[in-house]
């Protein structure tokens, strides 16, 4: 396992988050007028043919025994699929919506730790979880008129990347970041061009304007991919998942600025659920690790 640096893996979630939104931003633009399946396979492709490239300087190969092991399996599968069902969601609704549902990740991301890694975690966080998932209800509206029915892909992204999260965390220390991400990007090429059979969409020709978005879109996500991809294997995921909120706080304002959207009261308010709920559950695993060291110290 590799050495644990909350701080710098800290610092890397909350840069890789201003990409990511600045990412979506290119992505919902470029998604609104081409097939959310082609955006996913050019995505792909040009981005896993500039992480391979880094990943053979820095002496990480691609093709090799390790790509198959479990664990990086069921990253690269929950990667593709996350993608999918993110940048469909993207395509339908509003980003402030989309980014408010995206919040709730941490909260997925403890609950699989506690589960599945063995992370404690008390019926205090049980209680802020559940807290947070009413956060979600309160966003979908899932009994008003104003229900986004797309906004269900972006519940399941959560889960899926919840996932993928946590195989990231258990990955030995001998493969190397450029290689997960590499092989996630390529993962995304054959999720593109399924996305397109199962809606049966055709390959269209991209205005300048689209390949810029593209071309930005990509960019920005390189950045943000590499960063959270370091910040989850350098940091506790119960320290360094709950800074994903920030994103949230950079979605809104793109939003507003380049989109012209303005969130409603019910939107903010669902966030607000969810962000407390997981600020707590935050608070809460610091606390207990300061008493915990202090016991071990007595």
């Amino acid at each position: 396992m590799i050495a644990t640096d909350n701080t710098r893996a800290t610092l890397l979630m909350v840069g890789s988050m201003l990409a990511f939104a600045f990412e979506d931003l290119f992505l919902k633009r470029a998604a609104s007028v081409i097939p959310p399946g082609q955006v996913i396979a050019m995505m792909g492709a040009a981005g896993a043919a500039c992480f391979w490239l880094v990943a053979l300087r820095r002496g990480e190969p691609i093709l090799c025994r390790a790509a198959l092991s479990p664990a990086a399996l069921i990253r690269a599968l929950s990667e593709a699929v996350a993608t999918m069902l993110y940048v469909t969601a993207l395509a339908l609704i509003p980003l402030s919506v989309n980014s408010a549902l995206l919040q709730a990740s941490p909260l997925v991301v403890t609950m699989g730790a506690a589960l599945f890694l063995g992370e404690p975690v008390g019926w205090r966080r049980w209680s802020a979880i559940l807290v947070g998932f009413a956060g979600v209800i309160v966003i979908l509206r899932p009994f008003g008129a104003g229900f986004e029915a797309a906004g269900l892909l972006t519940v399941a992204c959560v889960v899926v990347l919840a996932a993928r999260d946590l195989a990231t965390r258990v990955m030995p220390a001998s493969i190397g970041t450029f290689q997960l991400t590499t092989w996630a990007y390529l993962a995304m090429v054959p999720a593109g061009i399924i996305l397109m059979g199962i809606a049966g969409t055709a390959p269209q020709t991209m205005e300048p304007a689209r390949l810029l978005d593209l071309t930005f879109a990509l960019m920005t996500g390189l950045v943000g991919y590499w960063a959270v991809t370091a910040a989850m294997r350098l940091g506790e995921v119960s320290v360094v998942a709950p800074f994903r909120y920030t994103r949230l706080v950079f979605a809104m304002i793109l939003a507003m600025l380049f989109l012209g959207e303005r969130p409603d009261f019910l939107t903010y308010a669902g966030s607000a659920l969810v962000i407390g709920s997981g600020l707590y559950t935050f608070w809460r695993e610091t606390r207990r690790k300061s008493l915990s060291k202090r016991g071990r110290a007595g």
